[in-house]
């Protein structure tokens, strides 16, 4: 199955400047059913130069600066991006800006567990609750069934954050910090799905894969490439019985 966003007026990506976010660019791009508009966002865009690169040549591209961790970048952000969405609103929110500190038990500090919670936990959570009037009008103007072609808010989870996998094959991997901030990101995921299903908005958090990106190292079975165009195939799929569930790049359910 091949990823189909034709439907889809807009998809704004966090992150995108490198690894899994500017594939996804790279990826919706390179597909002719790709969306209307395609806003990445990146912290430092002036250093973004492969991103940019794209978008010079793909006028549906729009790069947006964006430090999820700074309100005040989020709410300028957000203005922007209602300039470029206008009344149609924005269809589907990609939150996958993230970082990997390592640490196991002897090595862990407060600083990077904070660090880690504040990116990968806390920032999804409230660049969402920024983005939801530009939601809530995407999902009142395209109207009809749960998908990403009316609203949709898509976090970028990881296997490591499964509580129950962490006694299994996923468990010989010891990075608190990032496990923590994944599994609280995966309930921040189910609070949205019950607070936003009046909407009409569709909450799912996924995992993209190990992948060999600079967070998940060359060891890595996966290239970029593959986990990317298997996911957003997965994420262009999605409907109302997807709603609040935990999926991997192939659309299956992972244990919570």
């Amino acid at each position: 199955m091949s990823a189909n966003f034709a439907k889809c007026g807009s998809v704004l990506i966090t992150g995108a400047s490198r690894g899994l976010g500017l594939q996804m660019v790279k990826h919706l791009v390179g597909i002719s059913e790709r969306p209307q508009k395609i806003i990445a966002t990146a912290r430092s865009p002036d250093t973004a130069q492969k991103l940019h690169q794209i978008a010079k040549s793909h006028p549906e591209v729009y790069v947006v600066p964006l430090d999820v961790v700074n309100d005040a970048s989020i709410e300028a952000a957000v203005q922007e991006v209602s300039s470029i969405v206008g009344p149609a609103g924005l269809n589907c929110l990609i939150n996958n800006a993230g970082i990997l500190i390592h640490g196991d038990l002897n090595s862990e500090t407060r600083e990077g567990m904070m660090t880690t919670f504040q990116c990968n936990t806390v920032s999804p959570l409230f660049v969402t609750r920024a983005f939801l009037p530009l939601l809530r009008a995407a999902a009142v103007c395209a109207g009809g069934v749960m998908s990403v072609n009316r609203a949709a808010v898509i976090n970028m989870s990881s296997l490591l954050g499964s509580v129950e996998l962490n006694r299994e094959k996923a468990s010989s991997y010891r990075v608190y910090a990032y496990r923590v901030s994944k599994a609280g990101l995966n309930m921040v995921t189910r609070g949205l799905a019950l607070d936003l299903h009046s909407d009409g908005i569709l909450c799912v958090v996924v995992h993209p894969g190990w992948v060999q990106t600079d967070m998940g190292g060359k060891q890595a079975p996966m290239t970029p490439q593959e986990s990317i165009s298997s996911l957003l195939s997965v994420i262009c799929a999605l409907s109302e019985k997807d709603h609040g569930q935990f999926l991997n790049y192939e659309g299956k359910n992972l244990p919570w």
